[in-house]
Order: structure tokens, then C-alpha cells, then sequence
């Protein structure tokens, strides 16, 4: 067991995290994952704790947190009668099954090999953040049949390799088939939701073995991580969402395109050169 001491640099930077990330969701509409991967990582880093499996556990962690703000924002949205409930229980079992995949998968790869999936991933979703424009289409609806079969797991199987949930890759590919941006943004949530819960109760169950692993994780979940980050997003989300009623998002969206493209680039040349 550690001394209290020790944990106080951990616990003060998960702190920051939490809220940084809290205010971001709230400000932007954008989940949480795709800051706390790379914010997890340099942190447990530089604070000393390095071991093999520190990006599963990373990955595992963030997911841990989008379970439980996905369900809040999930039944928030739904109050308001926003989620398409149609779309969200024809893509479920195909969400799920590429999350679970997503586990066997990440339990199976060299941390190398996710940072630089994360990285690419990562510079997709920041250009289209960035240049990314609300008359896009691919359709007038979502796909069904052999496409939805496809994308779906699909959608869960690289969402858990970046440890993100609905929000990245979902609402995207909702505007892409016309879904109006509220109700894409909603049904995202519950996207989130089917990707987290499997996929932590599968991390829950990998096996963690080696030195320098950051204290009090279970499986590949760190449980400081998590506790402290839903405390802080439940405290800071609201202030994002003030944030953006009070001011223009569209030029702090392509800021924070630019910021997670730095974290992406950053994050392949950690793959890279170390």
C-alpha cells in the first residue's frame, strides 16, 4: 500500500484532468476519451509508472469514466426525447460485439502498436473537427442490413483501441446520414454507453501483472483514475455547457482540433522514437 504522500502528485494531476476534461465535454460536445488517453498516459509517465501494459490500462480506465457519464447523459437526453431509440437498438449488439473485440484485441497488442493507433485515429478525428462541415452527407439515412452489420462493430471495435465512447466516431457518422445534429449527439450517448460496459468488464478480467503499474489498479482499470475523473466531469461539465451559451464554439472547436491533432502527433512520436 502506498503512503498517502506518494499519491498526492497522482491524485492532483487526475484532478486536473477530470476537470479539464469535464469542461471540454460540456463546452464542445465531445467526449472525454479522447483527452483522458493521452492525459492518462504522460501522466502516469511522468510521475514514474511505467510498465508494458500502461496504454491498456489508460484505455481501460477512460472507458471506465464513459460508462457512467454516458448513462448520465443518456438519460438526460433522453427526458428531453432527443435519443432515437430506433437507430441506437439496431446498431447495439453489433456495437457491443466489436467492443469486446476491441478487448481481446488491445489485451493482445504491444503499447506501441495502440499509441500509434490511437495517433492516427487521433489526427482523423481532429481534421474533422476542424475542416469537417455540417452539409456532408454519405446518405439520407443510417445504414442497415450488410452496412450497419459492418460499421457496427466496426464503430465498437476502434472506439475501444482509443478508449472513446460514442461521441467521436458516432456523431460523425450520424450528421454523415442526415441525422439532425441534437439527435445525433443524444443517440451518441447511448453509443458510449454500449461500448464501455463491455468492454470494462472485459478489462476488469485481464490479468495485470508486472512492476510499475500505477497503485490501486484492478485488472487493466486504475480506480484512482476513475473516481476521481467522474467526480471532477460531474462538477465541471455544467460549466462547460454555461461556457458554450456564453460564447461562440465553432473557433474554440478548431482549437481543440488543433490540440488533440498536438496529443495525436505527440502520442506517435512516443510510439516511434520513445
Amino acid at each position: 500500500m502506498p503512503e498517502f504522500a506518494d499519491l498526492l502528485p497522482m491524485l492532483a494531476l487526475i484532478l486536473l484532468i477530470g476537470a479539464l476534461a469535464g469542461v471540454i465535454a460540456g463546452l464542445l460536445g465531445v467526449g472525454g476519451g479522447i483527452v483522458l488517453v493521452p492525459a492518462f498516459f504522460f501522466a502516469f509517465e511522468g510521475l514514474g509508472y511505467s510498465t508494458d501494459g500502461l496504454m491498456q490500462i489508460c484505455l481501460a480506465t477512460s472507458l471506465a469514466t464513459i460508462a457512467v457519464t454516458s448513462l448520465r447523459s443518456l438519460l438526460a437526453h433522453n427526458k428531453k426525447g432527443a435519443v432515437d431509440w430506433d437507430i441506437l437498438r439496431g446498431w447495439a449488439p453489433g456495437i457491443a460485439i466489436g467492443a469486446i473485440l476491441g478487448v481481446v484485441a488491445a489485451s493482445g497488442l504491444r503499447g506501441e502498436v495502440l499509441m500509434v493507433i490511437f495517433g492516427v485515429l487521433g489526427l482523423a478525428v481532429g481534421l474533422y473537427l476542424a475542416f469537417g462541415r455540417p452539409s456532408w452527407r454519405l446518405g439520407d439515412a443510417m445504414p442497415t442490413g450488410l452496412g450497419r452489420a459492418v460499421a457496427s462493430p466496426v464503430l465498437g471495435f476502434l472506439s475501444v483501441l482509443m478508449g472513446i465512447g460514442g461521441g467521436s466516431f458516432g456523431v460523425p457518422l450520424m450528421t454523415l446520414y442526415n441525422v439532425q445534429i441534437h439527435r445525433a449527439v443524444a443517440t451518441a450517448a447511448g453509443f458510449g454507453l454500449l461500448i464501455a460496459v463491455p468492454s470494462v468488464i472485459g478489462f476488469l478480467l485481464v490479468p495485470g501483472a508486472g512492476d510499475g503499474r500505477p497503485p490501486f489498479t484492478v485488472g487493466q482499470v486504475n480506480l484512482v483514475g476513475f473516481v476521481l475523473v467522474v467526480a471532477m466531469t460531474l462538477i465541471t461539465t455544467p460549466w462547460g455547457v454555461r461556457m458554450a451559451h456564453a460564447m461562440d464554439p465553432k473557433p474554440l472547436k478548431r482549437i481543440f482540433a488543433v490540440f488533440i491533432m498536438l496529443m495525436a502527433l505527440n502520442m506517435l512520436r512516443k510510439a516511434f522514437l520513445g
